[in-house]
């Protein structure tokens, strides 16, 4: 998840300059899977806020704890992920986080034979942290692969598979795992015994999907294991680095700040997409499965507005388009607020295209001109998903206070934090540093040697 969105608005030279250094091609499609891989993750998981409160008999609040599992364990691993990205290389991460993720889903074997709320919690905090690992990782890594001139596109393009992934988790849960959970049942009118075998019915239909995500993970780690970096282009000079990266990270506001703005995206996107589905239950009578297929509808829209959104920012500046997004998306959740019926849960699908351009151009706007400072750059970034699991939690407390609808303030607030940020990025000076172009060729010869 270095870059420099702010070169959209610059005159293109006679020579454009290529997307990939030769021999990378491979290595950014196996890197793809990654993304798409950890958007499985994550959105099978998200329509689990909605079905552990119906297996657990849970409030809204306590449910949510799932996302503060789950993005938590991002904010954690940041920094250990860093300090592997530093020693051993991209590589090294995206194998470890691999490895850990797997692991993590295969965990959920065993929670669902101790069928306690913890174990899946721990579980579910297993997968993110290693998703952690890879997100630190990856990001920076299809940066490294190309021109600094061309990071924000490439990243983009990259990123477009994350939601392709977020759509078959999403698919997953609500054909396999949510029509399951949906049947009402009056435990209180059933011995333990039945109220065990019940929830032990419910538990394993939770299971399945990420034993197979588990496999998943496993086949793509091999996959990347198995590649080599690319050539080192000509020109790459091993000995550009900055003395000091966390001194270079803070004497950049547009980093400071675009930390700042990642917090509040992740946290919009979250909140959106997590209670959505109780929005729907609200606005429309649905049930938990109709709740899913809207999910799912927002996941397409995001899906369609990221590929789209790569082919505009090559015309426009990618900060400006961001703040025309933030923009609607606030008036979107504001309407939805105060209109709980079919066009509210339009208006909290349209959102989602809003969305679509926010992250990676936060990520590569943020991390433009800092060089090597980027590894820790990244960490800090990633760090920020803490908003995913801290604002569901204010957002499920005001829901359980008010109502779904009213609940959806909260990510109206959070666009409004990432509209601010464009605007910052639009006012401040153009950021350059005659470094980077040495530094990302650096980080490129780093992680062959590291391979070899």
């Amino acid at each position: 998840m270095t870059a420099l969105a702010e070169t959209n608005n610059q005159p293109e030279s006679p020579t454009s300059p290529r997307i990939l250094y030769p021999g990378a091609a491979m290595l950014l499609v196996a890197v793809i899977g990654c993304f798409t891989a950890w958007g499985i993750a994550a959105d099978l998981t998200t329509p689990m806020v909605s079905g552990f409160k119906r297996i657990f008999d849970m409030s809204s609040f306590q449910a949510s704890l799932v996302q503060m599992a789950y993005y938590g364990a991002y904010f954690l691993l940041a920094i250990p992920a860093a300090l592997i990205n530093s020693r051993w290389g991209y590589k090294a991460g995206m194998v470890s986080g691999l490895a850990l993720a797997s692991l993590g889903a295969f965990g959920f074997w065993p929670a669902s034979q101790v069928m306690t709320y913890g174990a899946f919690l721990a579980a579910l905090f297993a997968i993110a942290a290693g998703c952690s690992l890879l997100e630190t990782s990856a990001s920076p890594y299809v940066i490294s692969l190309g021109p600094e001139e061309t990071s924000t596109r490439r990243l983009n393009l990259a990123q477009a598979f994350n939601p392709l992934g977020t759509n078959i988790g999403v698919l997953i849960a609500s054909t396999l795992i949510l029509p399951k959970l949906d049947t009402p049942v009056n435990l209180a009118d059933v011995s333990p015994e039945t109220e065990r075998a019940i929830r032990a019915e419910q538990l394993r239909a939770v299971t399945g999907p990420y034993i197979g995500l588990g496999i998943l993970l496993a086949i793509i780690l091999v996959i990347i294991f198995v590649q080599k970096a690319p050539p080192t282009p000509p020109g790459a000079d091993d000995d550009a680095r900055p003395a000091s990266p966390l001194a270079t990270l803070w004497r950049s506001k547009r980093y400071r700040y675009g930390v700042i703005a990642q917090f509040f995206d992740v946290a919009a996107q979250v909140c959106c997409w997590t209670y959505i589905i109780q929005y729907t239950q609200q606005a429309l009578n649905g049930s938990l499965q109709l709740g899913s297929q809207m999910l799912q509808i927002s996941l397409i829209v995001f899906l369609i507005a990221r590929f789209l959104m790569t082919a505009v920012i090559a015309r426009i500046r990618a900060t400006k388009v961001m703040a025309v997004l933030g923009a609607v998306a606030v008036g979107l959740c504001v309407y939805a607020s105060l209109r709980p019926d079919i066009t509210g849960v339009i208006a909290i699908i349209s959102a989602s295209f809003c969305l679509s351009l926010m992250f990676p151009t936060i990520y590569g706007v943020a991390l433009s001109g800092l060089g090597d400072a980027t590894k820790f750059g990244a960490a800090g970034l990633v760090m920020a998903i803490v908003g995913g699991a801290i604002m569901p939690m204010v957002q499920g407390r005001v829901m359980d206070a008010t109502s779904a609808a009213t609940s959806f303030i909260v990510p109206a607030v959070c666009f409004a934090m990432v509209t601010a940020y464009a605007i910052y990025d639009l006012r401040a000076p153009i950021q350059r540093s005659s470094a980077v172009p040495s530094t990302t060729t650096a980080d490129t010869t780093s992680e062959r040697k590291a391979q070899s």
